[in-house]
């Protein structure tokens, strides 16, 4: 028996009990603030000989949160505490129950929670409001944090804590697949878990386009300026789709300012920096770039095999960390490529019911493998980047020590340590027999500048982008 785990016996007299112990274990496995959010309100009816567990909560929002974020956690500890199989169910808590609840017992926060309406929201109109589209799934307690990303987390946190007075706007920019959307989700899940009524959107920029479109074409201006100027939090992904569409930009520009006028927050996601937004009006730029703009970049090698091993205990899988290190090290673009190397190597090992090893992965993985080994290779890299800033192939392997060849040199050193297999001695003779030394020297050079020198992140960006493919 596990030590400080009740006999089954123990909730024989007692069914409420089964809950009441999974509950203390939560308090002690969950952070304080996310238990009294989303635990402690909570309130359960268990069958008289502990089989069934049924949670009452508040409204379908919570519903879906507990399901996605604490349900699995929650019937593993049930059983484990009973000695014996549990279903577990969700429910909505009846109208009366929830009226009839104590300040004691609950939050002010809960309370504001229980008075949503039961039923699901309805589609957007000029009556009801905009549903928020956010995914209840992306929170900052399932983004797995890392240097790459710290610094857009923390702000982030920042601002779904204190809405409307920092970092407005709040632009994140960032490659594909690196967890811009993650980010600006969970900022608008956690507003709406603190404060449920407040008004929030996520949409994608060419949603906007389509909306603007509409509007114009059903002659529905008032519609679309209750929709977009009376929100508390716009997110807005992608904004680089608003490039050449003269009457989108205006529309955006005028929601902006209205939104500002009223202290409402806008988080924006793109590519690229706002300065390097091509075709956009100089005037939405400058107000891109008055708030906060912030990096999102390809997760280093561990923070890559942690997001490995989290996902996979998402699917029930069970990947050996030299197994995550061994797809890390090879899978180094971004998060949406290392899911889609994960759900490889599960399809494979169930498939041949097989373990998980490194040899099974290697297997699974061998069109991906041949094609980056094919593909991107120091001489590759040598020569991708003597293109780009105009210099000779040549320059990479020779003495010249001029900054305009200098440089080039240090962030072709810089990728073909990122991007290849290759060792500092190996890479250091391939660039005119230089020592390891040099080669650390330049890596560590451009890898804390890219950190705040925009220009040069948003090369690195094209670089990586350029070699990948």
């Amino acid at each position: 028996m596990i030590e400080g785990q009740l006999p089954p016996s123990a909730f024989a007299a007692d069914p409420a009990g089964l809950w009441s112990a999974c509950v203390d274990r939560l308090a002690q496995e969950i952070p304080e603030q996310q238990f009294n959010t989303w635990i402690r309100p909570l309130s359960a009816t268990v069958a008289a000989d502990g089989s069934r567990v049924t949670v009452a909560v508040a409204n379908r929002f919570k519903m879906d949160w507990i399901r996605a974020q604490y349900a699995a956690r929650i019937s593993a500890l049930l059983e484990s505490l009973q000695g014996a199989p549990v279903t577990l169910e969700l429910a909505l808590a009846p109208r009366e129950v929830q009226m009839r609840s104590t300040p004691t017992a609950r939050t002010v926060q809960e309370q504001v929670l229980a008075e949503l309406p039961d039923v699901a929201p309805a589609e957007p109109s000029a009556h009801n409001g905009p549903r928020n589209r956010l995914n209840p799934a992306l929170t900052f307690a399932t983004l797995v944090e890392g240097s790459a990303n710290r610094m857009a987390r923390a702000a982030a946190m920042h601002v779904a804590g204190s809405l409307g007075q920092l970092y407005n706007p709040l632009f994140i920019y960032g490659g594909v697949g690196l967890g811009k959307t993650h980010l600006v989700h969970a900022i608008g899940n956690h507003l709406m878990a603190d404060k449920p009524q407040a008004k929030v959107l996520y949409i994608h920029a060419e949603q906007f386009v389509s909306d603007v479109v509409k509007s114009y074409q059903r002659k529905t201006f008032d519609e679309f300026k209750q929709r977009y100027h009376s929100l508390d939090l716009l997110l807005i992904d992608d904004v680089q789709f608003f490039a050449n569409k003269e009457r989108t930009q205006e529309e955006f520009f005028n929601a902006f300012e209205a939104l500002l006028a009223r202290k409402s927050h806008i988080v924006l996601t793109s590519d690229t920096y706002p300065k390097g937004l091509a075709d956009i009006h100089e005037r939405l730029v400058s107000r891109f770039d008055s708030g906060l703009t912030v990096a999102i970049e390809p997760p280093e090698l561990e923070m890559r095999v942690a997001i490995l091993i989290n996902k996979a205990i998402a699917e029930n899988a069970v990947m050996p960390e030299e197994v995550a290190f061994f797809v890390a090290k090879n899978v180094r673009s971004n998060v949406r490529e290392l899911e889609g190397a994960l759900r490889k190597i599960l399809a494979y090992s169930r498939f041949n019911q097989k373990d998980i090893s490194i040899q099974l992965a290697r297997d699974a993985l061998k069109d991906l493998l041949s094609i980056q080994n094919r593909q991107i290779s120091v001489e590759n890299i040598q020569k991708t980047v003597a293109d780009y800033y105009k210099i000779k192939v040549a320059d990479m392997y020779s003495k010249k020590r001029p900054a305009s060849i200098a440089r080039p040199r240090q962030i072709a050193m810089f990728l073909a340590k990122e991007l290849t297999q290759k060792s500092l001695p190996e890479i250091g003779e391939l660039f005119g027999g230089r020592d390891h030394t040099t080669v650390l020297h330049a890596v560590r050079k451009i890898a804390a500048e890219r950190q705040t020198n925009t220009e040069l992140n948003q090369q690195l960006h094209v670089l990586e982008q350029t070699l990948k493919g």
